[in-house]
């Protein structure tokens, strides 16, 4: 699915939806976790490019998020460039 078919409001509600559902979760957390299930990013640079936002704060939300091993999990690291692929813990 692309960034456009999705369409900005759309993604924004379903960021709110997942945060609705879990209190926990942060915006961008949740905003992480909606990329994934849509399938427009899976790795924290283009979630950080696509949102126009700082690559450090998408690592340290994905961290904290992959902690909890329920939701995401990091499927590698990239250590030149820092960039880490995820995916849903459950699809």
């Amino acid at each position: 699915m692309s960034n456009e078919a999705i369409g900005a409001d759309r993604f924004l509600a379903l960021v709110a939806a997942a945060q609705d559902r879990d209190l926990r979760l942060t915006s961008l957390q949740a905003g992480l976790l909606v990329a994934a299930e849509l399938g427009i990013a899976s790795d924290s640079r283009s979630f950080a490019r696509m949102l126009g936002i700082a690559h450090a704060l998408v690592l340290r939300d994905l961290s904290a998020l992959a902690e909890r091993d329920d939701m995401l999990q990091v499927v590698k690291r990239d250590p030149k460039t820092m960039r880490v692929h995820y995916r849903l813990a459950k699809p």
